[in-house]
């Protein structure tokens, strides 16, 4: 059963020109800040073709690649003399925006804002130039309410937003149960009830919801509250493997400055690899950097599941997106998209290649 992972958002979020998450994956919490830290540059570093990158990236840990390599310094390192200059950000759509206006040139952003980013945009706008994460995502339930899948049915279960990754996937996941539930209202033989990540804790713990299908580290947080895992996303997929945080980058930069481009990739190359040689430094290096970010780090008994349940890795697994844009159509948030082209994976193999790696591909959707 080859589950689904949504396209953040159709109508409702198409409106706002970009989508979310959750990183969202995505979406936790909601406006953009500037990064306070600027990693610091050598006096005599070379600079590449422009003096400052901008990025942008969630306070999430699958965002991790950029929350770590941003701490460890392992992108400026690349970039030599060309600064490195991070915003963060809590929804899809203002990201998107962001990127369309230039206030950030690169971006790590959920499979749903790139989708549907590059669609209202009519493929004008972004490309996705690499992978990051793939899992993270969990149904979590009462377990005194829900004690196996068929109890779902008529239960309240979260989902961080209308038409989000998540609220693709738990809509997909009812249909192919044999249940109906309108995707608009949320109405049906299970409600689905939209809920910022940020308090979806707290409406389970007031009983308000049964349940939740949400990334991490929400999914944790709620079993760290009594919550059990029902159901564990990734084994709805082939290899249990799915997008759920991408890299994507203004085209007009890319065309502009792609050796600053190669140079981010790298950097993420490198720290996925850092984080993959170095679970535990890695582990504690993201957690760090959130606290920095949200003045709170998380608990063990939230970071160590978490963690564990998220693979960073450079392969965009383009299949899968195209798989959640067919849940997304089939749910009906989403027109049939044109999604050739949104992926140009040339830098990125580039970067693979000279460091010895296999090169990945693009499912038919790279440029054209």
């Amino acid at each position: 059963m080859s589950a689904a992972r949504p396209l953040t958002t159709l109508r409702t979020l198409a409106a706002v020109a970009a989508l979310p998450l959750l990183l969202t994956a995505c979406g936790y919490g909601a406006d953009s800040s500037d990064d306070d830290k600027q990693a610091e540059v050598a006096a005599d570093a070379k600079k590449l073709s422009v003096d400052e990158v901008k990025i942008g990236y969630f306070p999430n840990l699958t965002h991790a690649t950029a929350l770590v390599g941003v701490q460890e310094g392992l992108f400026q390192k690349e970039l030599g003399g060309t600064t490195i200059k991070p915003s963060t950000f809590n929804a899809g759509p203002s990201e998107i925006e962001a990127l369309n206006s230039g206030s950030i040139d690169i971006g790590w952003i959920g499979p749903s804002p790139a989708i549907n980013g590059y669609t209202k945009a009519a493929g004008k706008n972004l490309r996705i130039i690499s992978g990051s994460a793939s899992g993270g995502v969990k149904l979590v339930v009462n377990p005194e309410k829900i004690k196996s899948l068929k109890d779902v049915k008529g239960k309240k279960i979260a989902t961080p937003q209308h038409g989000n990754t998540q609220d693709v996937a738990l809509l997909n996941w009812i249909s192919e149960q044999g249940w109906k539930v309108d995707a608009e209202s949320g109405k049906g033989d299970v409600s689905v009830v939209r809920t910022d990540n940020k308090i979806t804790p707290d409406a389970y713990k007031s009983g308000s919801i049964d349940g939740a299908w949400v990334p991490e580290p929400t999914a944790s947080k709620l079993v760290a509250e009594g919550g059990k895992v029902l159901l564990d996303e990734a084994d709805l997929w082939p290899d249990k493997k799915f997008v759920i945080t991408n890299i994507i980058v203004r085209q007009e930069f890319l065309k502009e400055h792609p050796d600053v481009v190669e140079a981010v990739l790298r950097g993420s190359v490198k720290t996925n690899e850092w984080i993959n040689a170095n679970p535990d430094k890695a582990k504690a290096s993201a957690n760090k950097a959130l606290e920095e970010l949200s003045g709170k780090a998380l608990p063990a008994e939230v970071i160590d599941p978490a963690w564990k349940s998220i693979t960073f890795l450079d392969d965009p697994l383009a299949a899968t997106l195209d798989s959640e844009a067919e849940h997304a159509v089939k749910a009906g948030l989403l027109e049939v998209p044109d999604l050739k082209g949104i992926y140009d994976l040339t830098p990125l193999n580039k970067v693979l290649k000279a460091d010895g790696k296999d090169e990945v591909d693009d499912a038919g959707l790279g440029v054209k």
